[in-house]
């Protein structure tokens, strides 16, 4: 979740669509403009192609253009912008994998979808200070398809610029090492369907009348009703829900590029059996603009973000089908924890010598790791391995296994 608590989707609809106004007193942006133009020369288009112009339009896409995005000025905070002892942690867990592979010299660390950098900075500092040997030998490679995204990546990687390097996924073929993605499937464009009538149907957009209109027609893929047989799912009658074709279809050709190694996904989301529970009626799908979030995706095109939480239970079959095995799933508190939060709290809460400053640190921090709908519960982190055989991974450590926090008494 982007650091708001994530609420279902509530657009009303009924059996033929939902109107919805576009702009809502905004001026119809250059994206509007291009969708509307589209739309009414070829008809409607499905929900996910709206989404994915929304998002990765090469001009106007919100992940493509110069916006501020993440952070206090941005739409929205990451675990990585919380504080830097997320990366921290995640370092620990790289280390334990980099001597599990037997300490090769070309270990590869890829990050796909890196944002700002933020994370890549604060695990290759915290590799740098706790592990340099591992430091000095690893190749940290970011894939990223936003050249601004690369451009403000460089800059705040400068100082780790002789292990930091840019390319396209298929590069990584053959690679040792660790494939890691923080909040990145959850921006997979996403299609919408609804089971009506005891039939599936798909949410295509359409424009009339000076706006958006959701209209049900015939599913645009059988691979919508085949990915609901191959997760078991029975849609309820009247629900709304998600379906990720990308999520699967990524972690197949993830699991392809590595020769052994790891893939560390972290994201919010559930299994399948929460994902798509009859309860849940509308979904996951919420868009998420200068800190507030909207159950609206038809205003401010290209400029607000939209996101829809993740089935784990789907990465969790695609890998076993692709000879993965899984090392270790669960929450991030749980991942934290296990990676010695507490213990590294405190320390930084040490090196604090002003109270109020100390505090503030601890505040802070919690939000990681906070239950009950906050970011330590609703963010899983799914480990899967590929040439590695069962392994007892740091982030999988109970309390009872923990050292003792080193206390300065």
């Amino acid at each position: 979740m982007r650091f708001i608590l994530i609420m279902a989707f509530s657009l009303a609809h009924n059996d033929e669509f939902a109107m919805v106004s576009p702009s809502e007193q905004c001026p119809p942006s250059h994206l509007e403009k291009l969708l509307v133009e589209h739309i009414l020369a070829d008809g409607p288009i499905p929900f996910s192609k709206f989404m994915e112009a929304c998002l990765y339009h090469p001009e106007y896409g919100y992940y493509m253009t110069t916006r501020q995005r993440i952070g206090r000025e941005g739409d929205f905070f990451t675990s990585s912008s919380v504080h830097a002892l997320f990366g921290q942690l995640i370092a620990r867990q790289l280390h334990q994998m980099w001597e599990i592979l037997g300490c090769p010299l070309n270990f590869v660390i890829a990050e796909q979808g890196a944002g700002e950098g933020h994370l890549c900075l604060d695990v290759l500092s915290a590799l740098e200070t706790d592990f340099p040997e591992f430091y000095s030998l690893l190749c940290y490679r970011i894939v990223e398809i936003s050249a601004v995204n690369r451009a403000r990546q460089a800059q705040l990687l400068s100082r780790h610029q002789k292990a930091v390097s840019w390319c396209q996924q298929g590069d990584l073929a053959g690679m040792i090492g660790c494939y890691l993605s923080n909040e990145l499937i959850d921006a997979f464009p996403v299609h919408l369907v609804e089971k009506r009538d005891g039939k599936l149907l798909e949410v295509y957009v359409a424009f009339e009348n000076g706006t958006f209109h959701e209209v049900l027609l015939d599913p645009s893929t059988d691979e919508l009703s085949n990915y609901l047989v191959w997760m078991d799912v029975d849609l309820a009658e009247g629900n709304r829900t998600e379906i990720n074709l990308l999520a699967p279809s990524w972690l197949r050709a993830v699991a392809g590029l590595l020769r052994s190694g790891f893939i560390l996904t972290i994201d919010y989301g559930y299994l399948a059996g929460d994902f798509y529970a009859p309860w849940r009626t509308t979904g996951t799908l919420m868009s998420y603009y200068q800190h507030t979030s909207g159950e609206n995706p038809y205003i401010r095109l290209g400029e607000q973000d939209l996101t829809a939480h993740v089935n784990f239970s789907a990465l969790r079959k695609s890998g076993e089908e692709s000879g993965l095995q899984q090392l270790f799933y669960g929450d991030q508190c749980k991942f934290l924890l296990g990676l010695g939060f507490v213990d590294a709290l405190l320390q930084a809460q040490a090196r604090e010598q002003v109270p109020h400053r100390a505090q503030a640190l601890r505040l802070t921090l919690k939000n990681l790791i906070l239950p009950d709908g906050g970011m330590g519960e609703i963010f899983k982190v799914l480990i899967q391995g590929k040439n590695v055989g069962p392994q007892n991974l740091l982030c999988a450590r109970s309390l009872r296994d923990l050292p003792l926090p080193a206390l300065s008494l």
